[in-house]
């Protein structure tokens, strides 16, 4: 143990820690007040609030913004509060990378989607350990983490749909509970990262508007929808906090709403995290929304509502907000109250010896079995959408392939957006070089640029005379199969993108359609003979209707982490039997959707469209087949607070090991009330044996069956009958059985 003498003031470091032994003798209170929040064995509030008491209103304020400084003569560290884990540590030098949210979806297995949040905590322990050893305190090094979003992806034109869990309320609670519960731990006493809540709420494009638009649906899409997974991640996930949106909801501004922030979050749910605005909301108060004159009452009115932390700047208004009558200081103590409550429950100003995450050694980053775990969460995701004539997987008589198309080779396209920086990654090239070997020949050929500023596009019915293209052609015709790689890349669909081209626009697209010079390519493949197997690539559905007819297989790989190379040679070769479901709808057209920023919930995903699909909620194909053979549940009549026990009997008929995904839909006939069509009330991943038979319980709480009532502002379970149909998608239900609420 070291001490450091400053004045008058003793420190001393601790491990990882540094806190305050002594102060100034001249002041009693002070003395109290550290006393004690050093005192390990008291209680986090009271600790946080004697600190408090110590703060000056500039310092207390300049805390409750993301890089806050230290505060020397208390021995408080800096600490930015903005770090970022959503499929791996982000932009924090190497680590895992896992693959992107939409295909951690695409599992439908929220016990891996928590494996992979261990891991990802461990790592940022790790890198903590390693950041507060240098005295370092930078953006990017710290343990509070922006992720999960878990906002409903509810139209695939959103280029930040890739960061969420899909169109499912269900499935995005489901998946996000397990991984804040993987980042945050187990341990009663102190959180192993604090994980974030995002974007609360009712937020998910258009990019380009994202900062002044006014968001408007009913009162029940809004509790039927948009805020279960934030329920869940408050209520069962116990999530330490929330972040608010860029875009004003029924007239008031995310981040500033009285509603969302303490009527429903706090109130309703009793959260008693944090919450922080998204980066440079407040700015957007005044300057996007026009609500207030300036920052200073902009950061009022924001605090007011309930936002503790800005990402930014603009809360250094709030001391002109206090000077000037807009709050009082007692709202901004219980704010910073609220933020070093969480720094203590993080370990921040204890010893190592108390803090058990702090034994994590320095060296958790990029091990050998993280990666099998990034390459196994990458197999589980890929969803097998064609498979004509079994072309699937690649038969042991092909001896030369030919892998085609602008993704192929790509590290961006593994990676999708707010990654990290794997030390190994492998590309889809590599990995089907790699597991073909010396047998079989391998021809590349980009054969086509993804569109981009610079690049040309073509018209669908525009000829191509790219030398690239002639390229292609010419490796195609000597391979026995041709496997092309193409989609949408992390460059094309993101977070307000710098972008207007034809089919994208500032992040999102205008189109659901692959860009018009990869059809073209694959239609003079398509030509040649040659079964073309195409890999989709990208975070979103793509209107592939008019592709099956050139292609043999059609296989979704989403943007499959650092392993995504080796865990797609995997499936194309047979070592392992794709499983993967589609977390979201795949649409024929965009025209069969509502307009992007209409966000009223008819006409959108399973639940509430009616036209006819590509490919829906659920769907994914395997190299074997599964029987449901019987479903029953344990009781004829329910309570409201009971809990179904549904047993389900599947067999895998076919020839070959594999995993299904059974999924339980709810439907209501006769419904006194406005419902969806069908609602996703359960569902179970299982590996099955060639010829095994497995009986499986899948419980599902009678609650789920509730509908928002506004008249009494609540929810209800309407009594009656409804009807539970286990199957293999939300347009493939197997067996139904009827179950009966008084």
């Amino acid at each position: 143990m070291r001490s450091i003498k400053t004045g008058m003031i003793l420190f001393t470091m601790a491990g990882s820690s540094l806190f305050l032994l002594a102060v100034n003798s001249r002041s009693t209170a002070s003395q109290d007040s550290a006393s004690k929040f050093r005192n390990i064995n008291l209680p986090v509030e009271i600790r946080a609030a004697s600190l408090v008491q110590m703060l000056t209103l500039e310092e207390k304020v300049q805390q409750m913004q993301n890089n806050a400084p230290a505060i020397p003569r208390l021995g408080i560290p800096a600490y930015n509060w903005w770090n970022e884990c959503l499929h791996g540590v982000a932009r924090n030098g190497i680590a895992t990378v896992f693959p992107q949210s939409i295909a951690l979806a695409a599992t439908f297995n929220p016990i891996l989607a928590r494996e992979e949040a261990e891991v990802i905590s461990t790592e940022a322990r790790a890198k903590y350990k390693q950041a507060i050893r240098k005295n370092e305190q930078g953006i990017y090094q710290g343990l509070t983490f922006w992720s999960p979003n878990i906002n409903i992806f509810r139209d695939p034109r959103w280029g930040r749909g890739q960061e969420t869990y899909g169109e499912d309320p269900l499935l995005t609670g489901r998946i996000g509970v397990a991984f804040v519960k993987g980042l945050q731990g187990d341990d009663s006493r102190f959180y192993k990262v604090i994980a974030t809540a995002k974007h609360f709420a009712v937020h998910s494009g258009p990019e380009e508007t994202r900062h002044s638009f006014d968001a408007w649906c009913s009162e029940r899409d809004l509790f039927e929808t948009y805020l279960p997974a934030f329920e869940a991640l408050v209520t069962e996930g116990r999530v330490a906090s929330v972040m608010g949106a860029y875009n004003r909801f029924w007239g008031e501004p995310c981040s500033a709403s009285d509603l969302l922030l303490d009527r429903i979050l706090r109130k309703k749910w009793g959260f008693s995290g944090y919450v922080t605005t998204d980066c440079g909301a407040i700015w957007d108060i005044y300057h996007g929304h026009h609500l207030q004159p300036d920052s200073v009452r902009a950061s009022a009115l924001a605090l007011s509502a309930g936002s503790d932390l800005t990402c930014g700047n603009e809360y250094a208004g709030l001391v002109g907000a206090v000077q000037q009558g807009f709050i009082t200081e007692e709202q901004i103590d219980l704010a910073v109250g609220r933020l070093f409550e969480a720094r203590l429950r993080l370990g921040m100003f204890d010893p190592d010896s108390v803090v058990s995450w702090s034994a994590i050694p320095e060296g958790s980053v990029d091990l050998p079995h993280h990666h099998e775990l990034a390459r196994q969460v990458a197999r589980e995701s890929m969803v097998l959408l064609y498979n004509a004539d079994q072309i699937l997987p690649i038969h042991g008589d092909v001896s030369k392939i030919a892998v085609i198309g602008p993704y192929a080779a790509s590290v961006p396209v593994l990676l999708g957006n707010y990654n990290g920086t794997p030390s190994k990654p492998v590309t889809l090239l590599e990995g089907i070089r790699k597991r073909a070997g010396d047998k079989v020949q391998i021809f590349y050929a980009k054969g086509v640029d993804p569109p981009g500023p610079g690049a040309r596009t073509l018209n669908h019915d525009e000829a191509s005379d790219d030398p690239q293209s002639d390229s292609a052609l010419m490796v195609a015709v000597k391979s026995d199969v041709i496997v092309f790689v193409g989609g949408l890349s992390p460059e094309l669909e993101g977070e307000e993108l710098d972008i207007n081209i034809t089919g994208f626009r500032r992040g999102d697209r205008t189109t659901l359609d692959l860009p018009a010079a990869q059809i073209q390519l694959i239609r003079r493949l398509s030509a040649t003979g040659k079964p073309v197997i195409l890999v989709l690539t990208g975070g979103s559905a793509i209107a592939a209707d008019p592709l099956l007819l050139n292609v043999k297989a059609l296989l979704a790989v989403w943007y499959p982490g650092q392993e995504g190379g080796a865990a797609v040679a995997d499936v194309l070769f047979g070592d392992y039997n794709p499983a993967g479901r589609l977390p979201v709808t795949f649409y024929r057209k965009v025209t069969d959707l509502p307009p992007f920023d209409d966000y009223t919930m008819n006409g959108r995903t399973y639940r509430y469209f009616t036209g006819n699909v590509l490919f829906p909620f659920g769907f994914g194909l395997s190299y074997t087949s599964f029987t449901y053979r019987t479903a029953w549940a344990d009781k004829e009549f329910y309570g409201t607070s009971d809990t179904i026990r549904l047993s389900v009997e599947i067999a895998n008929t076919g020839s070959k090991d594999g995993d299904e995904v059974v999924q339980v839909y709810m439907t209501k006939d006769k419904s006194l009330v406005s419902r969806p069509l069908k609602s996703l009330v359960g569902f179970l991943r299982i590996p099955l044996n060639q010829n095994e038979t497995k009986k499986v319980i899948i419980e599902i709480p009678v609650r789920s069956f509730r509908n928002y009532d506004s008249g009494i502002g609540d929810f209800v379970v309407e009594p009656g009958d409804y009807l539970i149909q286990p199957g293999a998608s939300s347009a493939d239900f197997r067996l139904k059985t009827p179950i009966r609420v008084r």
